[in-house]
Parts: C-alpha cells; structure tokens; sequence
C-alpha cells in the first residue's frame, strides 16, 4: 500500500493524456502536488491511502483549463466600451483608461480574473498587460499558475518612462519569480504596431539570454496587414519572421489574416499560436484559420483575451465558440472536432506556456484538476464526456477547481480569497472608472 496526500474520485475522469483515456468511476492520487497515479477507484483506492479523500461523486473531472492568452486586469473595464472596431477600441477607449492604472488596481482587478478563472475552470493563464507585478501578486495570493509579462510598448506606460525602463521592469519580474514555482515569465511586445524594429530586435534577444518565451499579438486583422506592408513593405508573419522572432519559443496571439505561406511559415519555423475566437468574433477581427494551421502542424491553444473583448474569462464558452465558429466558416461539421479543441484548451496550452508538466492527468504531472457537476441539468444525460465538456458545458457548471494539489474552488466558495470584500473593492473602483471616462452618462 502506497501513501499520498490526497485522493480525488470522480465518476468520470477525461485524463487527456497520450492515449487520451477516459476513465468511468476514477480516482487520482496526489502526492506533494503532483499526480502519483490515476485510474479506476477500485485499483486506485486498494493500493493508495491518504488522510483525505475527496469524493465528487456525480462529475467529470479533467485537468485544469489553460488560458493561452488574456489579459487578466482588464476585467476592471468589462463591457466600458462595447461594439467598436479594435483599432477604435484600443486608442479611443482602453488606452486612455490604462494610462491612468495604478499597481493596486491592476492588482485588484487581476484577483478578480484569477477568481473567474478558478470559477471556470481555468487553472493557468498566459497575461500580457501593464504592472505585472501586481499580477503576480494576484497569482501568488489566488494560488493559481500563470506566465505573466510586462507588455512592452515604444511609448511610456505608467509602469516605465522609456523603453530602457520597459526591459528593466522584465528583468526585475524574471529575478522575482524564482521564489514561486507557479509564476513563470515571458517578454512581452505588444504588437506590430505599437512598437518598433530596434524594440522587437530587442526583446527577442532578452528572451534568448533570459531563455524564456517571447509572447506577441500577430496578423490580428486586415488593418494590422495594411499597416505592416505601409511601415515595413511586408506582411506581419513575414515581417517577424525576418527579424528572427519567430521560434519554438514564440507564442503569437490571434493569427487572423494568413496566407496559405503564412500558415506554412508558422509551421515551419515552431511558433505557437493562441486562438481566441469570441473576441475575434466580438471585434470582428474575422475568423482565424484553424483547420488549416492544425493540418500544417501548427501548435494552437486556446485563449479568451481580455474580459473588455469578450467579455467573459470562460473557457468552456470558448471552446464551443472555437467548434462551432469553424464549422461554420468551413461549412464542414467535422471541422475542429470536440477532442482537437479540448487538447487546445489543456494540451495545447500547455504548449503555447512552454510549461510541461501541466495540461494532463497522468503520473508526473502537476495535481492542477477541475470538475463539473454532472448533476446540473444541461449535463444530463451523459454518453460522451469530451463532447460534454466542449459542448454542454460552461464554466458556471464547474463545481471544483484545484491547482498544485490544492484546492482553490470548492461548490460556490473560494477558499484562497474573501471574495465579498473582493466584491466591494472592484465596485468603488468601477466609480473611479466612470469617473474617468464619463460612463455615467453613457449608462443614463
């Protein structure tokens, strides 16, 4: 008989391991964080004992969604500007808003996305947004697992005066991270068109000499290509690339407006790409092209963007977005099957983080799990679980979220975070918000 520290049964369990088992009446065994083994109950309970046994009886556990790309302070300004082109959004919008952030409101909305995450299942996240070090403290009191970098733009934010200041900020985070195991770092230029050659040039070979990711939006929308070939005489794929920024080490966010060579380049030279199709959908970015990047051999995950562009952090809802979106686009219903699009949510997000010991329940991997409740009414009956949860579920029917081996989401409570102080604080900072901007009148 074994020793652990925890088992965890549920009637089903979806592994997405290697084989991509699934296991009817299963039970996990986690020692020190980290998954001993998996399997039936009856084979798992005779050779493990733990001091705590977590029956969750009617659900279907799985491991911890991964948000390949968001912005996870922006929950502070979801639904301020709705129904605008991105360009109209982003300049007239949310970057006069952003200028005037401080460290403890990043903070305070970044608590509030990591807690929507944990409602929905999401266990670990790829951010992109200003302050990040006040992310990193939302992840470190939340205890969830995320890549969290200071976005990099030529402009000054009120993180930094110049870009100088910009690299010192992600040399500083990157320094702070070694003493948390869940925070992990990537360099972080926003974009194309929010930055310049020298700066890319730049923030690639900080990459290289901290030897972490290097994380940016790409091929966003036909104006971003318009752009691109204006400034630089080149498409966005193209142009990247001959700057040496695309690796198996980048991850782009978005990929909208490809060419069929685009799509090779991105194959070619290990890229990953993040998806994020309601946003795209919201923004009428268009609608990328996954199929064909998935039969290029492309390495796709998924991603909600922020919670101003979506205007959710669901996963589950954006997984039947990814489907449902390319088989209409292609008019084929075997488009983006439920299996292809859950390994991007877990799977493949691993991937796009470089982190490798999530994504999965299999020995080895980290104890990052989460379940549904299968005695809601949208889930009943059950005949093929991976169908289930790309297209029956929602985040509002996940009922237990855990990350390394601890639970941080349990039926309705969070165990990590007061959450109705929570509540109060992000309501007097909305006042701050519609102050800023006029809301008032707008809701009027």
């Amino acid at each position: 008989m074994h020793t652990c520290d925890t088992l965890v049964r549920a009637d089903w369990i979806v592994t997405q391991n290697d084989t991509r088992d699934v296991i009817q009446d299963g039970a996990v065994a986690i020692q020190g964080g980290v998954i001993a083994a998996v399997g039936p109950f009856a084979d798992i309970s005779a050779n493990w004992s733990a001091p705590e046994t977590i029956d969750l009886g009617p659900s279907l556990l799985l491991p911890g969604l991964v948000n390949a790309h968001t912005h996870a302070p922006m929950t502070l300004m979801r639904g301020l500007a709705d129904d605008l082109p991105l360009m109209q959004w982003l300049t007239d919008h949310i970057f006069p808003v952003e200028q005037k952030l401080t460290p403890e409101l990043v903070r305070l909305s970044a608590l509030l996305g990591c807690c929507e995450m944990l409602r929905t299942g999401t266990t670990c996240f790829y951010d992109m947004y200003l302050m990040e070090e006040a992310v990193a403290d939302a992840v470190r009191e939340t205890g969830m697992r995320a890549r969290i970098g200071e976005v990099i733009f030529s402009f000054p934010t009120p993180a930094y005066a110049d870009e100088n200041a910009a690299f010192d900020v992600v040399r500083r985070m990157h320094a702070a991270s070694a003493d948390t195991p869940r925070i992990r770092t990537a360099v972080m230029p926003h974009a194309l068109y929010t930055t310049s050659p020298q700066l890319l040039t730049r923030a690639h070979e900080l990459a290289q000499e901290l030897d972490i990711p290097l994380h940016i939006h790409l091929a966003e929308t036909e104006t971003e290509t318009a752009q691109s070939l204006e400034k630089f005489g080149k498409r966005p794929v193209a142009y990247l690339d001959s700057l040496g920024l695309l690796t198996p080490t980048t991850l782009a966010a978005h990929c909208v407006d490809l060419t069929d060579d685009e799509v090779a380049t991105l194959a070619r030279t290990g890229a990953h790409v993040a998806h994020n199709p309601e946003s795209n959908m919201k923004l009428a970015s268009g609608i990328a092209r996954v199929r064909d990047m998935q039969a290029a051999g492309v390495s796709l995950g998924l991603g909600t963007d922020g919670a101003c562009s979506n205007n959710n952090l669901d996963m589950f809802a954006e997984m039947a977005s990814c489907a449902m979106l390319q088989k209409v686009a292609t008019l084929d219903p075997t488009a983006a099957p439920a299996q292809q699009v859950l390994d991007m949510a877990t799977r493949g997000g691993a991937a796009c983080l470089q982190w490798e010991e999530i994504g999965s329940i299999a020995p080895g991997k980290a104890a990052d799990l989460t379940a549904l409740d299968l005695d809601q009414p949208g889930l009943m009956p059950i005949y093929n679980p991976i169908s289930h949860a790309v297209y029956a579920a929602g985040g509002g029917d996940v009922r237990f979220t855990m990350v390394d081996g601890h639970v941080l989401y349990r039926d309705g409570a969070f165990l990590t975070v007061d959450y109705p102080a929570l509540c109060a604080e992000v309501r007097d900072a909305a006042e701050w918000i519609r102050k800023q901007t006029g809301a008032e009148a707008a809701n009027k």
